[in-house]
Protein backbone atom coordinates (compact mmCIF):
# COMPACT_ATOMS: atom_id res chain seq x y z
CA UNK A 1 0.00 0.00 0.00
CA UNK A 2 2.78 2.20 0.78
CA UNK A 3 5.74 3.48 -1.10
CA UNK A 4 8.81 4.42 0.63
CA UNK A 5 10.89 7.44 -1.19
CA UNK A 6 9.20 6.37 -4.84
CA UNK A 7 9.54 8.57 -7.85
CA UNK A 8 7.27 11.37 -6.27
CA UNK A 9 8.52 12.28 -2.98
CA UNK A 10 12.34 12.23 -4.54
CA UNK A 11 10.96 15.06 -6.96
CA UNK A 12 10.03 16.72 -4.17
CA UNK A 13 12.61 16.19 -1.92
CA UNK A 14 15.32 17.61 -5.15
CA UNK A 15 12.63 20.59 -5.18
CA UNK A 16 12.64 21.46 -1.47
CA UNK A 17 16.20 20.01 -0.77
CA UNK A 18 18.54 20.15 -3.58
CA UNK A 19 22.24 19.32 -3.27
CA UNK A 20 24.09 22.04 -1.00
CA UNK A 21 20.75 22.78 0.51
CA UNK A 22 22.28 23.17 4.50
CA UNK A 23 19.79 22.85 7.06
CA UNK A 24 20.09 24.87 9.95
CA UNK A 25 23.62 24.37 9.23
CA UNK A 26 24.19 20.89 9.04
CA UNK A 27 26.33 21.07 6.12
CA UNK A 28 28.75 23.27 7.58
CA UNK A 29 29.12 21.37 10.42
CA UNK A 30 29.50 18.18 8.98
CA UNK A 31 32.25 19.69 7.36
CA UNK A 32 34.06 21.13 9.78
CA UNK A 33 33.97 17.91 11.87
CA UNK A 34 35.09 15.65 9.24
CA UNK A 35 38.15 18.20 7.56
CA UNK A 36 40.48 15.84 9.59
CA UNK A 37 39.71 12.48 7.62
CA UNK A 38 41.89 11.04 5.38
CA UNK A 39 40.60 7.84 4.25
CA UNK A 40 36.94 7.09 3.13
CA UNK A 41 33.47 7.95 4.51
CA UNK A 42 30.08 6.49 4.81
CA UNK A 43 26.95 8.42 4.50
CA UNK A 44 24.29 5.97 5.71
CA UNK A 45 21.08 7.25 4.01
CA UNK A 46 22.56 9.19 1.39
CA UNK A 47 19.22 10.23 -0.76
CA UNK A 48 19.75 12.51 -3.75
CA UNK A 49 23.38 13.69 -2.68
CA UNK A 50 21.95 16.69 -0.50
CA UNK A 51 25.23 16.54 1.88
CA UNK A 52 27.23 13.85 0.10
CA UNK A 53 27.88 16.25 -2.82
CA UNK A 54 29.18 19.33 -0.93
CA UNK A 55 30.90 17.00 1.20
CA UNK A 56 32.42 15.15 -2.10
CA UNK A 57 33.28 18.66 -3.32
CA UNK A 58 35.32 20.08 -0.32
CA UNK A 59 37.75 17.04 -1.60
CA UNK A 60 36.43 14.29 1.21
CA UNK A 61 36.22 10.72 0.11
CA UNK A 62 32.58 9.86 0.16
CA UNK A 63 30.53 6.73 -0.32
CA UNK A 64 26.69 6.42 -0.11
CA UNK A 65 23.90 3.82 0.91
CA UNK A 66 20.15 3.97 1.16
CA UNK A 67 17.32 2.14 0.83
CA UNK A 68 15.24 4.04 -1.91
CA UNK A 69 16.40 3.24 -5.72
CA UNK A 70 14.89 6.31 -6.86
CA UNK A 71 17.19 8.62 -4.85
CA UNK A 72 20.19 6.67 -5.28
CA UNK A 73 19.43 7.50 -9.77
CA UNK A 74 19.05 11.16 -9.15
CA UNK A 75 22.43 11.13 -6.62
CA UNK A 76 24.07 9.18 -9.82
CA UNK A 77 22.51 12.13 -12.21
CA UNK A 78 23.11 14.86 -9.83
CA UNK A 79 26.56 13.71 -9.50
CA UNK A 80 27.52 13.03 -13.38
CA UNK A 81 26.51 16.43 -14.02
CA UNK A 82 29.53 17.72 -11.49
CA UNK A 83 31.90 15.21 -12.85
CA UNK A 84 32.22 13.45 -9.18
CA UNK A 85 31.80 9.37 -9.17
CA UNK A 86 31.53 8.12 -6.10
CA UNK A 87 30.43 4.41 -4.66
CA UNK A 88 26.70 4.59 -4.37
CA UNK A 89 25.14 1.01 -2.88
CA UNK A 90 21.65 0.30 -2.32
CA UNK A 91 20.91 -1.44 0.84
CA UNK A 92 19.22 -1.57 3.61
CA UNK A 93 20.48 -0.07 7.08
CA UNK A 94 19.78 -3.35 9.22
CA UNK A 95 21.45 -5.75 7.08
CA UNK A 96 24.26 -4.48 4.80
CA UNK A 97 27.79 -5.62 3.87
CA UNK A 98 30.16 -3.56 2.17
CA UNK A 99 33.32 -4.67 1.00
CA UNK A 100 34.69 -1.46 2.18
CA UNK A 101 35.72 0.31 5.88
CA UNK A 102 35.94 3.44 6.84
CA UNK A 103 37.21 6.40 9.27
CA UNK A 104 33.86 7.65 9.63
CA UNK A 105 29.72 7.07 9.51
CA UNK A 106 27.82 9.56 9.24
CA UNK A 107 23.94 9.79 9.44
CA UNK A 108 23.35 13.10 9.39
CA UNK A 109 19.91 15.51 10.09
CA UNK A 110 17.79 12.96 11.63
CA UNK A 111 17.61 9.96 9.22
CA UNK A 112 18.34 7.64 11.52
CA UNK A 113 14.90 7.82 13.34
CA UNK A 114 13.38 6.52 10.09
CA UNK A 115 14.63 3.10 11.56
CA UNK A 116 11.81 2.18 13.31
CA UNK A 117 11.87 0.13 16.04
CA UNK A 118 14.84 -0.12 18.43
CA UNK A 119 15.75 -3.31 17.60
CA UNK A 120 16.51 -1.94 13.57
CA UNK A 121 18.69 1.17 15.63
CA UNK A 122 20.52 -1.58 17.42
CA UNK A 123 21.60 -3.42 14.14
CA UNK A 124 22.21 -0.28 11.88
CA UNK A 125 24.48 0.96 14.99
CA UNK A 126 26.47 -2.77 15.10
CA UNK A 127 26.95 -2.81 11.32
CA UNK A 128 27.94 0.80 11.54
CA UNK A 129 30.48 -0.25 13.91
CA UNK A 130 31.29 -3.35 12.09
CA UNK A 131 32.17 -0.94 9.13
CA UNK A 132 34.79 1.04 10.89
CA UNK A 133 38.15 1.21 10.90
CA UNK A 134 39.60 0.89 14.36
CA UNK A 135 39.57 4.25 16.06
CA UNK A 136 37.07 5.71 12.95
CA UNK A 137 33.55 7.81 14.23
CA UNK A 138 30.66 7.73 13.65
CA UNK A 139 28.34 10.59 13.72
CA UNK A 140 24.36 10.42 14.01
CA UNK A 141 21.82 13.25 14.18
CA UNK A 142 18.94 12.78 16.18
CA UNK A 143 15.21 14.68 16.16
CA UNK A 144 13.32 15.09 19.17
CA UNK A 145 9.75 15.48 17.84
CA UNK A 146 8.55 18.69 19.45
CA UNK A 147 6.20 19.95 16.81
CA UNK A 148 4.33 16.96 16.30
CA UNK A 149 0.75 17.19 16.55
CA UNK A 150 -1.81 14.53 15.99
CA UNK A 151 -4.25 15.68 13.57
CA UNK A 152 -2.93 18.18 11.67
CA UNK A 153 -3.45 18.13 8.24
CA UNK A 154 -1.43 20.39 5.83
CA UNK A 155 -1.28 20.56 1.77
CA UNK A 156 1.73 21.93 -0.22
CA UNK A 157 1.63 22.70 -3.91
CA UNK A 158 5.14 22.63 -6.24
CA UNK A 159 4.91 24.20 -9.73
CA UNK A 160 6.70 22.43 -11.74
CA UNK A 161 5.95 24.86 -14.78
CA UNK A 162 4.25 24.19 -18.04
CA UNK A 163 1.43 23.50 -16.40
CA UNK A 164 2.66 20.96 -14.06
CA UNK A 165 2.89 20.56 -10.54
CA UNK A 166 2.85 18.30 -7.19
CA UNK A 167 0.62 18.50 -4.34
CA UNK A 168 1.68 16.89 -1.02
CA UNK A 169 -0.66 16.33 1.36
CA UNK A 170 0.68 15.86 5.64
CA UNK A 171 -1.80 13.80 7.59
CA UNK A 172 -0.50 13.54 11.62
CA UNK A 173 -1.90 10.18 12.15
CA UNK A 174 -0.60 9.29 15.62
CA UNK A 175 2.21 9.99 18.48
CA UNK A 176 3.19 6.59 20.16
CA UNK A 177 4.52 7.34 23.69
CA UNK A 178 5.19 3.39 24.70
CA UNK A 179 7.35 2.79 21.50
CA UNK A 180 8.70 6.57 20.66
CA UNK A 181 7.30 7.33 17.75
CA UNK A 182 4.86 9.57 15.56
CA UNK A 183 3.10 8.47 12.04
CA UNK A 184 2.58 10.81 9.31
CA UNK A 185 0.94 9.96 6.12
CA UNK A 186 2.11 11.45 3.23
CA UNK A 187 -0.21 11.44 -0.47
CA UNK A 188 1.84 13.04 -3.37
CA UNK A 189 -0.46 13.82 -6.39
CA UNK A 190 1.17 14.83 -9.74
CA UNK A 191 -0.74 16.92 -12.10
CA UNK A 192 -0.93 17.78 -15.65
CA UNK A 193 -2.80 20.92 -17.15
CA UNK A 194 -5.07 19.99 -14.09
CA UNK A 195 -5.10 16.17 -14.91
CA UNK A 196 -4.24 13.66 -12.00
CA UNK A 197 -1.77 11.66 -13.71
CA UNK A 198 0.47 10.00 -10.63
CA UNK A 199 -0.04 9.18 -7.23
CA UNK A 200 2.20 7.82 -4.43
CA UNK A 201 1.00 7.40 -0.51
CA UNK A 202 4.01 7.40 1.77
CA UNK A 203 3.84 6.15 5.94
CA UNK A 204 6.48 8.08 7.27
CA UNK A 205 7.51 6.72 10.83
CA UNK A 206 9.71 8.39 12.54
CA UNK A 207 11.18 7.25 16.05
CA UNK A 208 12.75 9.26 19.02
CA UNK A 209 15.18 8.48 21.89
CA UNK A 210 16.53 9.93 24.95
CA UNK A 211 19.78 11.23 25.13
CA UNK A 212 20.77 8.80 28.24
CA UNK A 213 19.11 5.81 26.00
CA UNK A 214 20.92 6.56 22.99
CA UNK A 215 23.90 6.55 24.86
CA UNK A 216 23.81 3.55 26.40
CA UNK A 217 22.65 2.26 22.51
CA UNK A 218 26.05 3.24 21.52
CA UNK A 219 27.76 1.60 24.32
CA UNK A 220 25.97 -1.85 23.57
CA UNK A 221 27.16 -1.52 20.45
CA UNK A 222 30.87 -1.44 21.30
CA UNK A 223 31.06 2.42 20.93
CA UNK A 224 33.19 5.15 23.51
CA UNK A 225 34.14 8.28 23.52
CA UNK A 226 30.58 9.52 22.98
CA UNK A 227 29.91 13.27 23.12
CA UNK A 228 26.42 14.80 22.48
CA UNK A 229 26.13 18.76 20.91
CA UNK A 230 22.92 20.57 20.37
CA UNK A 231 22.14 22.56 17.58
CA UNK A 232 24.53 21.83 15.80
CA UNK A 233 27.29 23.14 18.11
CA UNK A 234 29.44 21.38 20.79
CA UNK A 235 27.95 21.74 24.31
CA UNK A 236 28.91 20.05 27.77
CA UNK A 237 24.65 19.65 28.59
CA UNK A 238 22.52 20.14 25.58
CA UNK A 239 19.36 22.18 26.15
CA UNK A 240 16.48 20.43 26.42
CA UNK A 241 14.60 22.79 24.28
CA UNK A 242 16.72 22.05 21.59
CA UNK A 243 15.25 19.76 18.44
CA UNK A 244 18.43 18.45 16.96
CA UNK A 245 21.23 16.55 18.70
CA UNK A 246 24.34 15.14 17.47
CA UNK A 247 26.35 12.19 18.51
CA UNK A 248 29.90 11.41 18.04
CA UNK A 249 31.20 8.45 19.11
CA UNK A 250 34.37 5.87 18.41
CA UNK A 251 35.23 2.73 17.90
Amino acid sequence: MFSYYGKLSTEVYNLTKPPGHSIDGDIEYYADRLKGVKGQILEAGSGTGRMLIPLLEEGLKVDGIDYSEEMLDSCREHCQKRGLSPQLYQGDLRDFLLAETYDAIIMPTGSFALLDSRGAAEKALSLFYQHLNSGGRVIIDLYLPASFQEGEVTTTAFDLGQGEGITLEKKSVETDWIHQQTVTYLKYEKWSKGRLIDTELQQFTLRWYGLEEFIMLLERAGFKEITCSAGYQFLQQPSHGEQVFTFEAVK
